[in-house]
Order: C-alpha cells, then sequence, then structure tokens
C-alpha cells in the first residue's frame, strides 16, 4: 500500500458520484514517491517513501526538522 514513511498519509476511501447521482466506492491513492534524499547533518543519503507535499515541505524545511516536527527523531 502506498503510504507516506514520515506522515503516514495513506489511501482515502471516496465516492465516484454518476450523472444519475449513484455512488460507488473508490480509492483516492496518495501521491507517494520513493526518493533519495541528501541528509547533509547525516552526511549521506537515505532512502524514504514520501508524498510530493511532503518533498515540497522538506525542500524548504530541511529534512531532519521536518522529521522532528513529525516526532520520528529524539
Amino acid at each position: 500500500m502506498a503510504r507516506s514513511e514520515i506522515t503516514g498519509k495513506r489511501r482515502l476511501l471516496a465516492n465516484n458520484v454518476s450523472h444519475s447521482n449513484i455512488k460507488t466506492k473508490r480509492w483516492q491513492m496518495a501521491n507517494v514517491q520513493e526518493r533519495r534524499l541528501w541528509v547533509p547533518e547525516l552526511n549521506r543519503f537515505v532512502r524514504l517513501h514520501v508524498t510530493t507535499r511532503d518533498l515540497r515541505s522538506i525542500d524548504r524545511m530541511g529534512l531532519l526538522a521536518y522529521v522532528k516536527k513529525y516526532g520520528l527523531q529524539d
């Protein structure tokens, strides 16, 4: 299952709604990408499954600050 390793974001249950307003269940998948991210504090690459929104935030804040925000680092 596609799931972000940092935020835990995953697929959501939604409805397809037809023209006659018949509702059928479907899944909305999160846009999860596997990426190698450079961590300057550790001086190495880390391979993670993250959403594209996570990637934008990581570019802005830095990986360790973003991970600390979600309580995954001591």
